[in-house]
């Protein structure tokens, strides 16, 4: 009797779940991450004057307007605008070659009016463009062995090599590397044939061979001129057939030999090491919010402490057991996204939520990684804690879009 009771009780919660309109569980995590950004931007900039994390609570409370209105909008509708999106973010990236752009740190990536703080960079949007389109294409097209997907894969193909090439060109090379993984999710979700992403691995090897021979060659190239990475002014990048730009051949070095490219430690991989110090120096419990030396001290540049490198600056404070519950929000959020992307009511819904899932992947992994030597530093900022007013209005969209198909999962009476 007292069974049957529960499970009685237990089948009406489960309805009443069902029925939810709203997943807590994403905005919980998203509010977590996005007031430990505000406090470790504010402790980031501590003794340096600046006041970015005000900036950052209004970048939140504008995300959290717009999270709210594009998780309210069926998904649905976005289908039959696709193109429109996506030619929309592509205006946007060509706006950067006009008076428009705006041009910092030798990279035209912002768009705006000079001398004013109203800022965009169009790459973020562009991520969404490129999700919406492809999810559309796949969502149209039948998927099945690679000969009888030929014509989708070269619209895909095309759809993303459009806004890489722009991208590319500004350049920032950090943001196009995003693209291709959430294009492979998208691809592998659809069932497309394994001979598929056996071909592109064997492709990804040539390519990982072709660029580690530019490198050497790079490398050959600093010896014989006398030149550290540091000091080279030289442009080897005007002789090479590869179209990288010698900075970021130097961040690879600075990943891959760095005591052959800067053995002093001064240069190039100045960042990664103050990296590395402020992670190692932080133990189990962190030396406490506000007290990391690293970029007290400025050894972790400010230019970087509170974007790029916020993750060393919380691993320091917060140690080991802060940067866990932090990587511990994170797999929530992920794994939420791949739930409700298995509870969509269409593939279209299903495509937009792996999307802006493996979107997220590819900046945790790459952010953290680069922070601890796992990977090149690239520049791709943290979801939800690093400092920047575009990408957290690209982080808010893309998890209103998944906030979306959980609650047009089904058609509610």
């Amino acid at each position: 009797m007292r069974a049957a009771t529960f499970n009685r009780n237990y089948e009406k919660l489960f309805q009443r779940a069902d029925r939810m309109r709203t997943d807590w569980i994403q905005p919980m995590c998203m509010v977590s991450l996005g007031i430990m950004g505000v406090f470790f931007i504010y402790s980031a900039q501590l003794y340096s004057g600046q006041a970015q994390w005000i900036r950052q609570i209004v970048w939140l409370i504008l995300g959290t307007a717009v999270y709210t209105c594009v998780s309210a909008i069926d998904y649905k509708i976005l289908l039959a605008r696709a193109h429109l999106i996506y030619f929309g973010s592509l205006l946007l990236l060509l706006l950067l070659w006009t008076p428009l752009g705006i041009e910092r740190f030798n990279a035209l990536r912002w768009i705006g009016i000079e001398g004013t703080p109203l800022r965009l960079q169009p790459s973020e949007l562009a991520k969404i463009g490129v999700l919406i389109m492809v999810s559309g294409l796949l969502a149209r097209s039948e998927i099945g062995t690679v000969r009888e997907s030929i014509a989708v894969l070269g619209k895909v193909g095309m759809v993303i090599l459009c806004p890489i090439i722009l991208i590319f060109l500004q350049p920032d090379l950090g943001s196009s590397l995003v693209f291709p993984p959430m294009v492979f999710s998208l691809l592998y979700v659809s069932k497309l044939s394994e001979r598929f992403f056996a071909a592109v691995f064997v492709v990804f090897l040539v390519m990982v061979g072709v660029l580690s021979a530019d490198i050497y060659r790079y490398h050959r190239y600093l010896e014989q001129n006398g030149l550290s990475a540091y000091e080279n002014r030289r442009e080897y990048e005007v002789h090479s057939w590869i179209p990288l730009k010698d900075y970021q051949r130097n961040r690879i070095l600075a990943f891959v030999a760095p005591e052959i490219v800067d053995p002093k430690g001064i240069g190039v991989s100045w960042n990664l090491r103050q990296s590395l110090i402020s992670v190692g120096s932080g133990g189990l419990l962190g030396k406490g919010w506000g007290e990391g030396t690293q970029a007290k001290l400025g050894y972790l540049p400010q230019s970087v402490a509170h974007n790029d490198f916020i993750f060393s600056v919380l691993a320091e404070e917060k140690g080991f057991l802060g940067s866990m519950v932090v990587i511990g929000l994170y797999g929530v959020l992920l794994g939420n996204g791949i739930r409700i992307a298995g509870m969509a009511r269409d593939r279209f819904g299903m495509l937009l939520a792996v999307g802006a899932t493996a979107i997220l992947v590819v900046h945790i992994f790459i952010n953290v990684g680069m922070t601890i030597n796992l990977m090149p530093i690239t520049g791709l900022p943290l979801p939800f804690l690093s400092y920047g007013g575009s990408f957290i209005l690209s982080c808010c969209i893309l998890q209103g879009l998944v906030q979306s198909v959980f609650r047009y999962r089904r058609d509610f009476s």
